[in-house]
């Protein structure tokens, strides 16, 4: 049960699935109480249609209301993350938790999405249209078994995360001390080199989805609690909301050449 989302990392993951998914268990939990995939596809649309909406109201009062887009920015993506956090220790709120991640997920999107709209005018049906057919590309795939999730795929790409996560921290650090990030980090780099790293990155993010179908379906296959739906579906969108913003900073850079 090793994915690279952090929530599929979450303990109460893995030893709810040893509660509910061993064979030896005395008692028959009801298919109601239990996760299931479709439960789990339903949950996930409705986090998409929350998050959606938050981010079409962020433009609005950006637009309309003048509020600054630093404000919804940063309000929305602190506030998100302090909810993320809370799931991740209590996964049995998820059901109250998981929409109000979405919803300020949702406010920082619409608000960086706006911004380089401005920038780069119609990057963002670029970004959306790219992240709509690459999820579904990947889900059609696992789903007629034509990519397997085996151990050596699942090394290989929680390996590639890791790497681009310790480039960015690195990254950041040396941000503070020099003021320039490294190579292929800021949206506003346009070298080829920037741009094939962003290529990169947007390939493993891709990749990311397969290993969060498989813990889902591994999920359900577990007889997990019927709240980890929310805890899944919650943990599908940070794998999402992340290639969105990979594909958005790859065609910022592209569009940044022109």
């Amino acid at each position: 049960m090793r994915s690279s989302n952090p929530f599929f990392k979450d303990r109460s993951f893995t030893a709810t699935s040893r509660v509910y998914g061993a064979e030896q268990d005395a008692y028959i939990v009801s298919r109601n109480e239990t996760m299931t995939v479709n439960g789990t596809i339903n949950r996930s649309m409705f986090l998409f249609a929350i998050l959606v909406t938050s981010a079409f109201f962020s433009g609005y009062l950006m637009l309309f209301q003048g509020v600054h887009p630093y404000a919804l920015m940063a309000g929305g993506i602190i506030t998100a993350l302090i909810v993320a956090l809370i799931a991740r220790f209590k996964p049995a709120y998820s059901g109250v938790l998981a929409p109000a991640y979405a919803l300020f997920e949702g406010l920082f999107i619409g608000a960086i999405t706006l911004i380089f709209e401005v920038m780069y005018p119609g990057i963002a049906i670029k970004a959306s249209g790219a992240t709509l057919v690459t999820f579904m590309v990947c889900f059609l795939l696992y789903r007629f078994g034509i990519v397997k999730v085996t151990e050596r795929f699942r090394s290989v790409v929680i390996a590639s995360v890791l790497a681009i996560m310790t480039y960015y921290f690195i990254s950041f650090i040396v941000t503070l001390i020099t003021g320039t990030p490294l190579v292929g980090v800021s949206m506003q780099d346009s070298s080829w080199m920037s741009i094939g790293i962003s290529a990169f990155v947007c390939v493993v993010a891709a990749l990311n989805l397969f290993l969060n179908f498989d813990m889902i379906e591994q999920g359900a296959q577990r007889r997990l609690p019927k709240h980890m739906e929310w805890f899944s579906a919650m943990g599908l969108m940070m794998a999402v909301i992340w290639l969105y913003l990979e594909l958005l900073s790859l065609f910022a850079k592209i569009s940044g050449r022109d």
